[in-house]
């Protein structure tokens, strides 16, 4: 399988994405892994060739993108098993300024994207010389523009304020949260919000802009505009990283979660109108990024990433790319991620059978 998974990004490389890293594992144990292309291919918007290009290596950091909205579920619900804050209360009790006029949306509304809020936010755009603390206030008090409890319709502006509300409930800022309460107990060491210098010559480059190529600086405009930490986004991380996350949620949530937890979290949360089931943070049987695998759940990432947890398969795939350097819009990175779902059903089924 792993000459199988090095053609797949072979094939991909430069013309889905500069850079890219795969890992397969079956019960825990990895048993396929690639990584191919440069951390940094370009230089500019025109796609001008960079001097210094580096490999990319299995222990490269890439933006995770959406994959964040994960990490923020756990923390989130890490408080709703200590009684902290509860998944059906009003997100009123937490947010009255921005909330007393729409008491029935819950937190469970935010998770599931059924609280009818927008997409998207930018106050980058709107607040041009905002501070954090104006631009989270705009955020937050974003209307609604969908009934409330579907359909579903997708929006970083319900997990922005779910991490407000996980910050409001434990007491610290959400990176904070996700540190004690996520990565710090699985040992997630490469695992961070704005990455510090140390870091940087490991991290992909993003999107090539007017003023350069984004670099261990979050890709997504709206949590740039917060500062790098958001609930929608933020985190960067290598594969082996987001693999142990994954093993979490499929082994039942130890050392983070409860099982019952993990349970909800992955449970059909009745979302009507995506082409997908919708549970609390994660997405079950997405067509974008499960290929074969589907019963299995997971998350994709603007930048091209992706987490597929197959439990009936024992089975987790991580997908890291950098497909928005130097620009976003490239074709490619669905039939990248669906051929390595492929390659990781097949050895799923192999290893498996030889176990027998």
């Amino acid at each position: 399988m792993q000459g199988r998974l090095e053609d797949v990004l072979a094939e991909a490389v430069p013309a889905v994405c500069p850079a890219a890293v795969a890992l397969i594992a079956v019960d825990g144990t990895v048993v396929a892994a690639a990584a191919a292309g440069e951390l940094v291919r370009y230089t500019d918007e025109d796609g001008t060739l960079a001097t210094q290009r580096p490999p990319a290596q299995r222990d490269s950091l890439f933006d995770l993108a959406s994959i964040s909205k994960l990490f923020t579920t756990a923390a989130l619900l890490s408080l709703a098993e200590e009684g902290r804050l509860d998944l059906d209360e009003p997100v009123v009790r937490w947010l009255p300024e921005h909330y007393a006029e729409r008491r029935h949306i819950t937190l469970r509304h935010l998770l599931s994207h059924t609280a009818g809020l927008q997409p998207t936010r930018r106050p980058d755009l709107e607040l041009p010389q905002g501070g954090h603390d104006e631009r989270l206030e705009l955020v937050l008090s974003t209307p609604i523009t969908q009934p409330v409890g579907g359909p579903y319709l997708y929006t970083d502006v319900g997990m922005v304020t779910a991490g407000r509300i996980a910050e409001l409930a434990g007491r610290a800022p959400l990176d904070r949260l996700v540190s004690e309460r996520v990565t710090g107990p699985l040992g997630l060491a490469d695992t961070c919000y704005r990455p510090g210098p140390e870091l940087l010559p490991r991290v992909a480059a993003t999107e090539c802009r007017p003023h350069g190529c984004t670099r261990g600086v979050v890709h997504d405009e709206t949590a740039a505009s917060l500062g790098g930490v958001a609930g929608h986004a933020g985190l960067f991380s290598t594969a082996d990283d987001v693999l142990r996350f994954g093993e979490m949620l499929r082994l039942g949530g130890g050392p983070v979660l409860k099982p019952e937890t993990v349970a909800e979290m992955v449970r059909d949360q009745g979302a009507t109108g995506a082409a997908f089931r919708q549970g609390l943070g994660v997405r079950l049987g997405d067509p974008a990024i499960v290929g074969p695998l589907t019963g299995g759940f997971g998350h994709s990432g603007f930048t091209g990433t992706s987490l597929v947890v197959e439990p009936s398969l024992r089975l987790t795939v991580v997908v890291l790319t950098n497909a928005v350097h130097p620009l976003r819009g490239r074709p490619g990175i669905r039939e990248l991620r669906h051929a390595v779902a492929t390659v990781a059903a097949v050895a799923a089924v192999a290893t498996q059978e030889a176990a027998r």
